[in-house]
């Protein structure tokens, strides 16, 4: 999946926690997260307002949270696995892994 494909994909299944998102899919969603924060913090400082930081946030969160979701399940783990990321640096650690171990190649109890 390239990059334009994993944004589509990412806005077009922001609501969907069901099914699988491969590694390519999950880390251009975060690649394209920090490009537009990144972004609307620019934007911010020239115009002196926190506002657009804050509206790319909330466009982002639900899609971000969608597709973490659907990238453990592509290596075989539930979804509740992102919760452990609340853990200050070892759960941070450990979703890291996760997010960034190889997905099943034959199909798993989520698709």
């Amino acid at each position: 999946m390239n990059f334009s494909q994993a944004i589509a994909s990412g806005f077009e299944n922001y609501s969907n926690f069901r099914g699988r998102a491969v590694r390519s899919e999950y880390w251009y969603w975060a690649l394209f997260n920090a490009l537009a924060t990144v972004a609307a913090w620019l934007v911010d400082i020239t115009i002196g307002t926190g506002l657009i930081g804050l509206l790319v946030d909330l466009a982002l969160f639900l899609p971000g949270f969608a597709v973490a979701f659907r990238r453990l399940h592509d290596t075989n783990r539930s979804g509740w696995w992102f919760w452990i990321s609340l853990v200050p640096i070892l759960g941070w650690i450990v979703i890291l892994i996760f997010l960034a171990t190889p997905g099943d190649p034959a199909p798993n109890r989520f698709g």
